[in-house]
């Protein structure tokens, strides 16, 4: 019995401390996007123009454009975009 309380409980702290740092560096990148509200902006007129030559701001190649130009992971990047679309321009697919 005492096994098997053991081991979930086990698995959810060694997930806990490990996506910690993730989660970190996940909440300093959306911050950062609400401190620059010029950003936002950008961000969003650049998935405009995506949408506006049928291309979606969830795709691949826009992620990793986003990546790129950001200076991010492409994870950060998807993160970053799910953020901005759904907070300043939820019109962009």
């Amino acid at each position: 019995m005492f096994r098997r309380c053991v081991s979930p409980l086990l698995a959810g702290l060694v997930a806990a401390f490990g996506f910690g740092s993730a989660h970190a560096a996940a909440s300093q990148l959306l911050e950062s996007v609400k401190q620059n509200q010029q950003l936002a902006s950008q961000l969003c007129g650049e998935f405009r123009k995506l949408n506006a030559t049928g291309r979606k701001a969830h795709d691949p190649a826009a992620i990793r454009s986003t990546a790129a130009q950001q200076g991010l992971s492409q994870i950060d990047a998807e993160i970053l975009t799910t953020y901005v679309v759904g907070m300043y321009c939820p019109d962009v697919r």
